[in-house]
């Protein structure tokens, strides 16, 4: 099996088999484990490669162990500490491999629950581990975009260095990207000053930076809508354009099992995104008006429902991967990710998409 199959088959084991997984030694065993041997390529059985319950004497507690130490070329390059399925993944987790990071060879750390795996290293400071992961992979959402840097992290391609070099990238775009999207919604003072200071010349006083606020406020809204906008008309054409108003590209609530996840990380509404809704809702217009037909953005996709209810969705759209997929569903609510490549492509699957809005009207 290729590196993406094998992703895709764990994957899969995960849907089929976490509401069964309950304690922290069935997530090694089912989950774990097998990430270690099919994914990582290393032998679990062999205590050469994989040393399960590591432990170092020197400068940290007694008794304490990291669930498994990966072994190669004689020296250990991976920390891996697990949690259970069910529980959700915090830096507070991480303390014994902030521990043991100092006083092994070991680069490479990853904080797991078997369903999200959180990788880091030392870029902040040597032998430190970092607040930050550097990549993250969740199974349940898997983002296509990273498995050319895990399959670095493999038995057969781990070269350090390269490793290294491109999780600072990872991390530091991450970042990078964090913060725009923090001032987009909540610009802070230094961001206005430095904006106003490019359309005005004299001093920026109170006055001026009491001015400017809102109006930088406004000018970012209104900047996205445009772009918004300026896409739809490329993408559908003034038959069946409809302008988005400046509002609409901040998210919506999400349900209720996302909203730790968006807490956690920004929930950003993509112009693709935006542009892929007013495209469904072109679509099904011909079975239901069009203000019942809403949106609600997630960390993990971008929800098209009727009548803004969650247990009534048309479309689903996985677009935060380089492949992006169609969630579409049939009379029992089973999703099925149909890949797409252009976003004219969600045509060709049109009368699903109005014979599930059918479904709803006629239940």
């Amino acid at each position: 099996m290729e590196f993406h199959e094998r992703i895709a088959a764990l994957a899969a084991k995960v849907r089929q088999q976490g509401e069964s997984i309950a304690t922290e030694e069935a997530t090694k065993n089912a989950f774990v484990m097998p990430f270690i041997s099919t994914i990582l390529g290393y032998d679990v059985f062999n205590p050469l490669e994989v040393v399960p319950e590591f432990t170092a004497d020197h400068g940290v507690k007694r008794g304490e162990k990291v669930d498994y130490a990966v072994v190669k070329d004689g020296d250990i390059q991976i920390l891996i500490e697990c949690k259970k399925s069910a529980e959700p993944l915090k830096i507070q987790h991480a303390s014994q491999l902030f521990r043991y990071f100092s006083v092994t060879k070991a680069r490479i750390a990853i904080l797991t629950n078997g369903v999200v795996y959180k990788f880091y290293t030392d870029l902040d400071a040597p032998n430190i581990l970092d607040e930050r992961p550097f990549l993250v992979l969740d199974l349940e959402d898997i983002d296509e975009s990273v498995l050319p840097e895990l399959r670095k992290l493999s038995k057969t391609e781990f070269e350090l260095d390269s490793i290294i070099n491109a999780a600072g990238e990872l991390k530091y775009i991450g970042e990078l990207k964090r913060v725009l999207a923090a001032q987009f919604r909540e610009p802070d003072s230094e961001w206005i000053k430095m904006l106003t200071g490019k359309v005005i010349t004299g001093s920026y006083t109170q006055k001026v930076r009491e001015q400017f606020t809102p109006l930088v406020e406004k000018a970012q809204k209104q900047f996205l809508n445009d772009q918004v906008n300026e896409r739809l008309k490329q993408a559908l054409g003034q038959q069946n354009y409809s302008p988005v108003s400046a509002g609409a590209v901040t998210s919506e609530p999400v349900a209720t099992e996302d909203l730790e996840a968006a807490e956690a990380d920004l929930v950003e509404t993509t112009i693709e995104e935006m542009e892929g809704f007013q495209i469904v809702r072109a679509i099904v217009c011909s079975e239901v008006k069009l203000d019942r037909v809403a949106q609600r953005d997630a960390k993990s996709y971008f929800a098209v429902l009727l009548d803004d209810n969650n247990r009534k969705p048309i479309a689903r759209l996985h677009f935060n991967r380089s492949q992006k997929y169609l969630g579409l569903f049939d009379s029992e609510k089973v999703e099925t990710r149909m890949p797409i490549s252009a976003l004219d492509e969600i045509y060709e699957h049109a009368e699903v998409l109005r014979q599930t809005v059918r479904n709803y009207l006629t239940a």
